[in-house]
């Protein structure tokens, strides 16, 4: 293991700092400290929804049931009659 002095802090030849373009420290910090909204989803998920407007639809639709089933509103009965 090399030690903290043998290790220098120089970029290889074939690169070249202008390559890079202007470089900004910490041009994202106050992104990351805000957070993220990011999840990892299951395989079987992420094939079930494979894009983020499909996971959005049925999240809120989700949401939506679960509103409708909490406000204790019950579905519209069925007027029709019975057979005995």
């Amino acid at each position: 293991m090399k030690t903290a002095k043998a290790e220098k802090d120089e970029m290889r030849a074939e690169y070249k700092r202008e390559d890079f373009g202007k470089m900004v420290r910490g041009k994202h910090a106050a992104q990351y400290a805000k957070g993220t909204n990011l999840v990892l989803l299951d395989d079987k998920v992420a094939k079930a929804f494979p894009t983020a407007k499909a996971v959005n639809d049925a999240l809120l639709g989700l949401l939506m049931l679960a509103k409708t089933a909490s406000s204790g509103t019950r579905p519209v009965k069925s007027t029709r009659k019975r057979a005995a």
